[in-house]
């Protein structure tokens, strides 16, 4: 629970425990009833000063004395308390503000998330563990603050909107992920995203695997529908449990305290030290322990289990399987930007 929304709460039942101790004492000291009890409570506590509701006895006289000192000091504290709260919440979002358009003027390769729903939040965070630099776009509240507390640049407003869009600096993002629960503003997002920045990669979710076909006419270059990935991995997980196990770890999906392996995609520079080798001169098995799986060359073609004689030139990609670390250090060689 967020501290200011603990403060109102205090509040609260400060004041209703007051309200409380003050009608109940009148109704025993008294002997009033409830209303006429709790009406001389509320006009003490406010201080309107409308005068006794009925002749008060010597009692009455010392319990609304109290009432006075304890529940007065109570109601000034409480608005105080609530004044310094709001001026607090208001500072925070104007400086946060001020922050995030502060970071978002000189954001460039960064992806944008489009809802933090379940999936948007698992997207975010993988996003992270790679070190990707992330926006989100979702238009609640609560779910901008759990990407807040993460360090994530957050925009709260409709995600199909083009200056929503915009704000999120979409001419100069890698990627979008179009992750909202609703089809439909699934396809509007993609629609104006690519119409925004036509070289961006987009990748969406579907609830239903009619809308599927739309995304990707849409401009969606990968479609992922949960329920039949679910499906998939669960056939997968009974005919072929290991090689399922395998390829999560590989992929990151699962933590293994066997295995700390990786897949990534290394896109070789015109200035990488590897342009214009071989695989064979370049031992990339010995010197750094990562495997080629496959090379997708500049011209588009994509060649599984590579020889040794294949010239590595600038524009290719490897797709290399390895550990984290040599993984990370092999980038670095190569001088890839992240």
């Amino acid at each position: 629970m967020q501290p200011s929304l603990k403060r109102f709460l205090l509040i609260a039942a400060s004041l209703s425990a007051t309200l409380l101790i003050g009608t109940v004492g009148f109704m025993w000291v008294e002997g009033w009833t409830l209303f006429d009890s709790l009406y001389m409570s509320l006009i003490t506590l406010t201080t309107v000063g409308y005068g006794e509701v009925h002749p008060l006895s010597f009692q009455g006289r010392v319990f609304a004395s109290f009432l006075m000192l304890v529940g007065v000091t109570t109601v000034f504290v409480s608005i105080a308390v609530m004044g310094e709260t709001l001026l607090r919440l208001e500072m925070t979002d104007y400086f946060g503000r001020k922050r995030r358009d502060r970071m978002l003027k000189n954001i460039s390769g960064h992806y944008i998330v489009c809802g933090a729903g379940r999936v948007g939040r698992s997207v975010i965070n993988e996003l992270l563990r790679s070190r990707a630099s992330v926006v989100l776009i979702d238009n609640r509240i609560d779910r901008a603050g759990w990407a807040t507390d993460k360090g994530v640049i957050t925009l709260v407003g409709d995600a199909t909107k083009d200056e929503i869009l915009r704000q999120a600096r979409i001419e100069t993002a890698k990627g979008l992920v179009a992750a909202i629960s609703s089809d439909a503003e699934n396809v509007y997002v993609t629609l104006s995203a690519k119409v925004l920045n036509p070289d961006l990669v987009i990748a969406a979710r579907a609830s239903d695997e009619q809308a599927e076909e739309k995304l990707r006419r849409a401009g969606a270059a990968t479609v992922f529908t949960p329920y039949s990935f679910i499906g998939h991995r669960l056939a997968q997980s009974m005919l072929r449990p290991h090689v399922a196990t395998f390829l999560d770890v590989a992929s990151a999906f699962r933590q293994s305290s066997d295995l700390d392996l990786e897949i990534e995609q290394l896109q070789i520079g015109r200035a990488s030290p590897l342009v214009s080798n071989t695989l064979e001169q370049l031992r990339l098995a010995k010197n750094y322990g990562v495997i080629v799986l496959a090379v997708q060359h500049k011209t588009g073609v994509m060649q599984f289990n590579p020889p040794a004689d294949t010239s590595i030139e600038a524009g290719d990609v490897l797709i290399a399987m390895g550990e984290r670390p040599k993984l990370r250090l092999l980038e670095e060689e190569i001088g890839r930007s992240a």
